[in-house]
């Protein structure tokens, strides 16, 4: 008898086990199937200013409600296309990360377009103890000499050469330290060289003051805009005069009374009397 339940108990489960199974596989059957596209993605890391070949790329699934504005969905439409951008393995490839059509690999790839690339020499210091890395923003400071002005018509200037530090190039790109352009790098790497993003006028600018001067960089924070309002440093304004001191009275001690000297008792008077003895005489005071 207790078999017999036992056997009708696990009958019903069983039952009910391949019932939920059913019930379940039904519903899924019946549920729309999740859309999928398959992207170009990157199969390693690649630094900006490659050329991408297919050994580069991959297609991944990706999901169609979130695929990249400017995907790629056939990594041959990439051979030959120059990154401006560097990405990790992973990452989508899209229009935005690309250099245009035709662009050759290397530098030139990432100068913005009306801008050019100059090169300064630069050691520990003036490159910023090597955290001027590509991608980070500095000012350029120039060290040089002012030229005498003229006092006057017709006057010999009389005014002396002055030393001068000033502010001359704000928030300036900085595109590679020495012949490197990797921008995922952080940490300080001391190098002889760092090229620079600029305007036209900016290089005519840079190549005079590396003329007349030193040059020296300042590295700035990534988000900050403001300009510098400043009038450069001089030795006068860095060094000011100081006014002499002037001399402190000191109080004079008024003059101590003089402390006469007591003047000698007057002599007691005494009593003469003459006296005569015979031829002679004297005179005897008491």
């Amino acid at each position: 008898m207790k078999n017999k339940r036992a056997v009708i108990v696990m009958t019903l489960a069983i039952l009910f086990g391949l019932g939920a199974v059913v019930m379940a596989s039904r519903w899924l059957l019946t549920q729309p199937a999740a859309s999928a596209s398959r992207i170009v993605v990157a199969a390693s890391d690649i630094n900006l200013g490659q050329r991408l070949t297919p050994e580069m790329l991959k297609l991944v699934e990706w999901p169609a409600h979130s695929v990249p504005k400017g995907a790629f969905n056939d990594p041959q439409k990439l051979s030959g296309r120059v990154l401006k951008t560097s990405i990790l393995m992973g990452d989508p490839l899209s229009e935005a990360k690309l250099a245009p059509v035709g662009t050759l690999g290397g530098l030139s790839a990432l100068i913005t377009e009306g801008k050019r690339a100059i090169t300064v020499r630069v050691n520990d210091v003036i490159g910023v103890a090597g955290f001027a890395l590509p991608g980070n923003y500095v000012d350029i400071i120039v060290s040089t000499e002012t030229e005498p002005q003229p006092q006057g018509q017709g006057q010999a200037s009389t005014a002396r050469e002055q030393s001068i530090s000033k502010i001359v190039l704000e928030r300036i790109l900085v595109l590679a330290v020495a012949q490197e352009v990797n921008r995922d790098e952080t940490k300080p790497k001391v190098v002889n060289a760092v090229t620079l993003e600029v305007t036209p006028e900016q290089a005519e600018q840079l190549d005079l003051a590396r003329s007349v001067g030193t040059l020296s960089l300042a590295l700035r924070n990534q988000v900050d805009p403001a300009a510098a309002q400043t009038t450069g440093a001089t030795k006068q304004n860095l060094l000011p005069a100081v006014a002499p001191l002037r001399p402190v009275a000191m109080p004079v001690a008024p003059p101590k009374p003089r402390v006469q000297a007591p003047l000698p008792a007057p002599a007691p008077q005494r009593e003469c009397v003459k006296v005569i003895n015979g031829l002679h005489a004297s005179q005897e005071c008491f």
